[in-house]
């Protein structure tokens, strides 16, 4: 695990090395244990690194690396097939003078090209120069668990792994770009491959961009899509037995490492099949860290505790009170995009926490996107049935509904109102709206004359089903779960995760995000997934029986949220009244103060919940002040 950087003069220009040294120093946090730079005999290619050592300690690891005189690589992330693939390549005559899974990339890559990429398994980041043919390759793993970000125009080329490293460069002038901010408030993460920063973007998922430096031709394709179409036809025992089998596989390839290992466990179901796979095959104790809360309808300590003690763990746990919120300016700079998931913060502290004792955490990650384990896809298939009645919805329901919401102030009017809104949409738009921090109506009345005009003819509710128009999929619920890990994963999840397990120098690992247990997930029947209305996650958990305790299959879902409905009324509503009705706040010409505070007082004032627009808005803010008011 580890940072990358680049810049490439397509000019011709000469790359300083000083140039190098800044973008590596802004993402020292990623890589604390080593730093490197190359720069090309013709001066106008320039790599960076900074090292997190995982695999192979030795200063053979050390990056930027050759390889057969020809090809230099900066890679970030792990694969977990390398020795295998190694072994192979061996037998072909491949020399490896490391341990490394870097080198054999390499090696990869001189043997089968871009299309080394279909050999990888794992998580990836990585840009290659090819001394020889003067070209550029550089890839991103196919769920986006490792960030690729650029600028490109017709002089410099220049890419990080965060984009605080792109700032650095004179060649970038900063803009914010208000159409991502626009998609942003509604879907609370810059959709790929927007950032938030004018021009620059982010490499999508399954994507690599090449660069041929002789022409300047540049290309970007895809190289992995989801398919839902390939079903298999088998009984529930057998599902069973291959869910578990892939994932204990998936797991075993996640416990390689030369440096000490452990797991994020929250007590939900996914986290505690993580952990009891772990057990199986550890021959130790497998340490576990938890946070919780002291407001108890978020706090899951207890459900962890469980987990902890059946497998016996050598188990860890912090609480995170609202003066964690002292942290949100460090965070805002760390996350640098615009991104307003709030479990952000806790996300942070087990980090934290957890490194103080490992180096790699494996966590629960993707359990709900590939087994339908959200509430919104229950309610997104009951809205199915509903379409029959559409139009009698739209021109009485959900008039009758708007009149409730505004004569009657509570939150159950108010949920109602969201939930016509909902169902009056097509069902290609309807499972945005499940998820949406701000719709198209609330936009409307939000935005100032001139934010309407920077964001004329910008849809967000178009973007999810965009993303996936060239997966194959057909059924509905499958839908709504490709939707999810074409967008919600890489730019939401996968974000969460990568940024605040790299601000403290520790490496995620994702053994539901695996992609061939992802492929698997894809030809299971979504009616096994979703059996009828209620019972979410069926044949995962029905795997599950007998190997987690049924008071974890069973318990109710709870999120990994912080208590923000109660902390905005309370310790957060003077710090936030004061930043989003500041006139510096206001002379953004974004937002309507009247707005805003009406936003403000409906949440404080009234049963109405209204957090998570207010979050959003904050911290909007606060990346203004942070990247834009220095």
């Amino acid at each position: 695990m580890c940072g990358i950087t680049g810049k490439i003069n397509l000019s011709g220009k000469a790359v300083l090395p000083d140039d190098i040294e800044k973008m590596n120093e802004a993402i020292k946090h990623r890589g604390p244990d080593d730093g490197g730079i190359y720069i090309s005999p013709k001066k106008n290619v320039g790599l960076g690194h900074r090292r997190l050592s995982i695999i192979d300690l030795s200063p053979l690891g050390h990056q930027p690396m050759r390889y057969l005189d020809r090809y230099w690589i900066v890679f970030n992330g792990e694969i977990y097939n390398f020795q295998e693939k190694r072994d192979l390549l061996e037998k072909d005559g491949y020399i490896f003078k490391s341990k490394t899974d870097t080198e054999v990339i390499l090696a990869l890559y001189d043997k089968y090209g871009k299309n080394c990429l279909e050999h990888l398994r794992g998580m990836f980041a990585f840009a290659i120069y090819d001394e020889k043919e003067n070209t550029i390759f550089c890839a991103r793993d196919r769920v986006g668990k490792k960030p690729f970000k650029y600028y490109l125009d017709d002089k410099v080329f220049i890419f990080a792994s965060e984009l605080k490293a792109i700032l650095t460069q004179k060649d970038y002038e900063k803009k914010p770009d208000y159409v991502a901010i626009h998609h942003y408030l509604t879907l609370q993460y810059c959709p790929a491959p927007l950032t938030g920063f004018k021009d620059i973007k982010k490499l999508e998922p399954a994507h690599y961009l090449f660069i041929d430096l002789k022409t300047r031709k540049v290309e970007i394709n895809r190289y992995w899509i989801l398919d839902y179409t390939q079903k298999l036809n088998l009984s529930e025992a057998e599902w069973k037995i291959k869910i578990m089998e892939k994932l204990e596989e998936s797991v075993r390839l996640r416990m390689i490492s030369d440096v000490p290992l452990g797991v994020f466990l929250s007590g939900g179901v996914d986290s505690s099949a993580i952990v009891g796979l772990m057990s199986k095959i550890s021959d130790r104790p497998v340490k576990t860290f938890s946070i919780g809360f002291k407001e108890q309808k978020y706090n899951e300590l207890s459900y962890a505790k469980i987990i902890a003690d059946k497998f016996k763990t050598d188990h860890r746990e912090f609480i995170v009170e609202a003066k964690a919120i002292e942290i949100l300016p460090m965070l805002i700079k760390q996350y640098e995009e615009p991104y307003a998931d709030s479990s952000a913060i806790p996300t942070y502290y087990v980090s934290k926490l957890t490194r103080e004792h490992v180096t790699v955490a494996l966590n629960g990650d993707g359990g709900d996107e590939n087994f339908a384990g959200y509430g919104s896809y229950r309610y997104f298939k009951i809205t199915l049935f509903y379409d029959k009645f559409r139009y009698f919805h739209k021109w009485v329901v959900l008039p009758i509904a708007k009149i409730l919401s505004e004569n009657i102030k509570s939150d159950l009017t108010h949920k109602i109102y969201h939930f016509a809104k909902i169902l009056s949409q097509e069902p290609s738009r309807r499972f945005t709206y499940f998820m949406s921090h701000f719709d198209s109506e609330m936009k409307k009345e939000l935005y100032t004359d001139n934010m309407k005009k920077l964001t004329v003819g910008h849809d967000s509710f178009d973007m999810l089903p965009h993303k996936i128009s060239e997966a194959k999929v057909v059924d509905p619920l499958d839908c709504a779960m490709c939707m999810d890990l074409s967008s919600y994963i890489p730019d939401g999840l996968m974000v969460k995760v990568d940024i605040a397990s790299m601000a403290v120098a520790l490496e995620g690992r994702s053994p539901l995000l695996d992609h061939e247990f992802i492929e698997l997930a894809c030809q299971i029947p979504s009616t096994l997934k979703l059996k009828g209305l209620n019972k979410k996650k069926y044949i995962f958990k029905k795997a599950l029986e007998g190997f987690i305790p049924d008071e974890i299959l069973n318990r109710p879902k709870m999120g990994f949220g912080i208590p923000l409905d109660i902390w905005l009324r309370s310790d957060l509503k003077k710090y936030t009244y004061d930043n989003l009705l500041s006139e510096r706040a206001i002379n953004r010409g974004i937002f309507k103060r009247e707005e805003v505070k009406k936003i403000l007082d409906t949440h404080t004032k009234t049963t109405i919940n209204k957090c998570y627009q207010i979050w959003n808005l904050l911290v909007l803010e606060l990346w203004f002040q942070e990247f834009f008011d220095q």
